[in-house]
């Protein structure tokens, strides 16, 4: 074995060890809990506009990147535009003129429309406003998706059950396979109602009970779990799933 593989396999094994470890689980829900509370994942950026991430997710998101290198990337929910910029970054590291990453959102306000599209990455990136779960918005995406091969799709918007379940089920027809479908926030799940008495998501209502759902009749796709085994720390429990047929 040589020292590359040696290495790959020691992490494989270290990260199959957290599973069993319930001291270091407990420790990273509570910082989880506790961070969420802080608003702790609004405090970083990525290339100067807020991503609203955490970091570790980000990492992870770049993990799969490199890995799968799409040529389109979908993302639904905007806000601030910063995790357009961190896919529109990897996309250029990737090269190639053709891959672009399509934004969603109900409502793309102004000021950040502005600075999205004044970013030097804006060469890169598609934006498109009204609901992601309309079909006319739907038709625009497929259009623009049949111009690309290799395909990642990022859920972020509305985090209630039925909006999420729709997003899934209009746009995970177009992850390709050994691609990815990354369903943010799923961790409301496991959280104190208390923290979204202002949101119309809430324990029972979120985006890991639309991934629950929809995995009962989508084989094709399969929750990574040792994406989650290794961050310890994210939004995103259950929310990696990888389309594996």
């Amino acid at each position: 074995m040589n020292p590359i593989e040696e290495f790959q396999l020691e992490r494989k094994d270290r990260i199959s060890s957290y599973h069993g470890n319930t001291s270091l689980q407990d420790i990273s829900r509570k910082f989880t809990e506790v961070t969420i509370a802080a608003k702790y994942q609004y405090n970083f950026s990525w290339l100067g506009r807020p991503t609203i991430h955490y970091p570790q997710d980000l990492v992870a998101m770049q993990e799969i990147i490199w890995n799968v290198k799409p040529d389109l990337i979908i993302e639904t929910g905007i806000a601030h535009g910063g995790s357009l910029i961190f896919s529109a970054s990897m996309l250029e590291l990737l090269g190639g003129e053709d891959r672009e990453v399509v934004g969603l959102d109900i409502d793309i306000r102004a000021h950040n429309r502005a600075e999205i599209e004044a970013h030097p990455l804006f060469k890169r990136i598609t934006l498109i406003e009204g609901d992601s779960t309309s079909p006319e918005i739907a038709e625009q995406v497929y259009a623009i998706a049949q111009k690309h091969q290799n395909i990642l799709v990022c859920l972020d918007s509305n985090h209630t059950h039925d909006h999420v379940l729709k997003e899934l089920e209009l746009y995970s027809p177009l992850v390709s396979t050994g691609s990815y479908c990354i369903v943010f926030d799923t961790i409301i799940e496991d959280l104190p109602d208390d923290m979204f008495s202002d949101r119309p998501w809430c324990h029972g209502n979120n985006p890991k009970t639309a991934v629950w759902e929809f995995l009962k009749t989508h084989d094709e796709f399969s929750v990574d779990a040792e994406i989650i085994q290794k961050l310890l720390v994210t939004e995103a429990p259950d929310g990696y799933l990888k389309k594996i047929k």
